[in-house]
């Protein structure tokens, strides 16, 4: 692994660690972690690191769509409000596990490389 791919790697893992603390500290850390997926996606274009990116970034638009509409929905109904909040956050873990692990394998998530 050359020294770019290991700075890639690296910045994959912070980006995966600031949708952990997501669950932690609100929604900051998500949206710093998506913030430095955008700096920096065009050196990872090429790699297998790139997929990683690619699914940092998806999981972040899934989340803020997920707990926008469960705020929309709690003045409206509880119940549903509830449940997307859980789905969104099952969806995310998911995500977060599926993408670490591949990470730490040095395979893209999408198991093309």
């Amino acid at each position: 692994m050359n020294d770019n791919t290991k700075s890639l790697k690296k910045i994959a893992a912070t980006v995966y660690l600031c949708q952990l603390l997501t669950f932690m500290l609100a929604g900051a850390p998500l949206l710093v972690g998506v913030a430095i997926n955008f700096y920096n996606k065009n050196e990872a274009v090429g790699t297998w690191i790139e997929s990683h990116f690619d699914w940092q970034i998806k999981t972040a638009w899934i989340a803020l769509a997920g707990f926008s509409i469960a705020g929309i929905l709690f003045e409206m109904n509880l119940f549903l409000s509830v449940a997307t909040l859980i789905s969104t956050v099952t969806l995310m873990v998911y995500r977060i596990v599926i993408g670490w692990n591949a990470l730490n394998s040095d395979k893209s998530v999408d198991n093309k490389n």
